[in-house]
């Protein structure tokens, strides 16, 4: 059994920062990758940040230069650094784990998801 626990969301100004954090726990031998989306009311879910357990990282193009995503192997927690918000970033943000048993075998997992609410 895995599971994936948010934190870190709210209620925020324009211009203002959060830090979510996703926390992974339960049967894992090793992390792969973890990642963050985002869904906005009425819109699919989209990729905003991911990382791999060697420190690869990419970005969708509206999360560049203010998101920063990072990886504690050790805790096996992802972090994202939200910075310089905008409304447009308001949306649920979902932690998304991609993990291995150690055995060959893969599996994805998904976090309830936090709601971040920006106003102007």
């Amino acid at each position: 059994q895995v599971q994936l626990v948010e934190s870190g969301g709210g209620l925020v100004q324009a211009g203002g920062s959060l830090r979510l954090s996703c926390a992974a726990s339960g049967s894992i031998f090793s992390i792969n990758a973890m990642g963050w989306y985002r869904q906005a009311p009425g819109k699919q879910r989209e990729l905003v940040a991911h990382i791999t357990s060697g420190g690869s990282t990419y970005y969708a193009d509206s999360a560049k230069g203010r998101f920063t995503v990072s990886l504690d192997n050790a805790k096996n927690t992802v972090y994202l650094q939200l910075n310089s918000l905008k409304p447009e970033d308001t949306a649920v943000y979902y932690c998304n784990a991609d993990l291995s048993n150690g055995f060959g075998y893969k599996s994805t997992h998904w976090g309830q998801g936090t709601q971040v609410t920006v106003s102007s």
